[in-house]
């Protein structure tokens, strides 16, 4: 007695005819990834726009003087580009000092890469952390705050106070302590 194996597209569900045809897909970053790297399979046929809707991207790390880990961002280049005001980027990056004994983000394995937590989210906006409060989070904070403030408490964290002017200005809740008649002390 024999056994057939049938395999199926992991974006589409399609039966897979031609296992020639599968294409690996490994899924190194996404919001939605926890633990590292997956990997998923896909007919050739399905990923036809991949490359035409693909961003041209750049990834840099931020290193703030009041924190002790990085925090990495992702732009288009064209963005990025524009920081540059007097000098064009493609010059910067060329006179730029090199850094010396880094290893490339995209080479480290995977077991050592730390899980990067997306603050503009509401399942962590309003968490206590080290470094810039993007504007995402603080608009989370500001339309959601009861939400934030119920998941903070139970999750034993310390809850954002509208007396507090160092919360009120971390998320920009002015309008909010003057809205609800919070004094802040």
């Amino acid at each position: 007695m024999g056994q057939k194996i049938v395999r199926f597209s992991d974006l589409t569900g399609r039966m897979v005819d031609d296992e020639n045809q599968l294409v690996r897909i490994v899924v190194t970053g996404h919001p939605d990834l926890e633990n590292g790297p997956v990997e998923i399979e896909a007919l050739a046929e399905e990923l036809t726009t991949v490359e035409e809707n693909s961003l041209d991207l750049v990834t840099f790390e931020l290193h703030y003087p009041d924190s002790d880990e990085p925090e990495t961002i992702v732009m288009e280049v064209k963005a990025f580009n524009q920081l540059a005001a007097d000098t064009p980027m493609p010059e910067v990056l060329r006179s730029a000092k090199r850094v010396v004994g880094a290893i490339p983000s995209q080479a480290r394995p995977a077991a050592a890469e730390k899980t990067r937590i997306n603050y503009a989210s509401l399942e962590h906006a309003g968490t206590p952390h080290k470094g810039r409060t993007t504007d995402a989070e603080k608009h989370l904070v500001q339309e959601h705050l009861d939400e934030v403030n119920k998941r903070l408490a139970a999750e034993g964290l310390r809850t954002i106070d509208l007396g507090n002017p160092d919360h009120v200005s971390r998320y920009g809740l002015e309008a909010l302590v003057q809205e609800r008649g919070a004094g802040v002390e």
